[in-house]
């Protein structure tokens, strides 16, 4: 029996470290192995986040951020409404949910944008290699190695974190953690946010 209890200890153990590993706090060795650690969506666990709509109508900071071959993105120059994700390489959730912005993004092409913007604090350095293993077909690689973003919308705190944006650059409702938006719970409630700001 003790050997029965013991094994069940090594998975649960090992999920709450890919967990604990989008903490700001995490070291970097810890946060590179979560990201390989998880790479499909079998670790649906990490997809606990909820919508919450507590600070709706913060807006947008105006800020300017690069891709890795110096493109430049001013968040004060957007045209239409946008879906801001904070996620990191190392973070497990922010991985998981990756596949599904890209299908969000294409599902509303012309409707919403979606930024995935890295606070990886090593830049290209990690996050192009990310993007070159993988096949997304929407997301830019949008790099805030300072992490000014995390600072002035999520206090610092842990990853992933999702802001939808109206027209106007006020919050409309954000998810801190890991999220499925390529769901059809997710589309309609971005497209019904969207409906009821225009």
């Amino acid at each position: 029996m003790p050997r029965i209890v013991a094994c069940l200890a090594v998975p649960v153990a090992l999920a709450a470290l890919g967990l604990s590993a989008c903490d700001r706090g995490a070291g970097e060795g810890a946060q590179e192995t979560a990201a390989s650690d998880t790479s499909s969506k079998a670790d649906g666990a990490a997809l606990i986040g909820e919508i919450d709509r507590s600070l709706a109508g913060t807006q947008l900071p105006p800020l300017t951020f690069e891709d890795p071959a110096g493109n430049t993105l001013d968040l004060a120059a957007l045209d239409g409404p946008v879906l801001v994700n904070l996620w990191a390489t190392w973070c497990a959730p922010c991985v998981v949910e990756m596949p599904a912005l890209d299908n969000l993004a294409g599902e509303m092409e012309g409707q919403l944008k979606v930024l995935t913007i890295s606070q990886d604090l090593r830049g290209a350095e990690v996050v192009e290699p990310f993007f070159n293993r993988r096949e997304f077909t929407h997301l830019e690689q949008w790099l805030d190695p300072e992490n000014t973003l995390t600072k002035a919308l999520a206090d610092g705190g842990a990853l992933p974190v999702t802001i939808l944006f109206d027209a106007e650059g006020r919050e409309i409702f954000r998810v801190a953690g890991g999220y499925e938006w390529d769901s059809e719970e997710a589309i309609a409630e971005v497209s019904e946010a969207l409906g009821a700001t225009r």
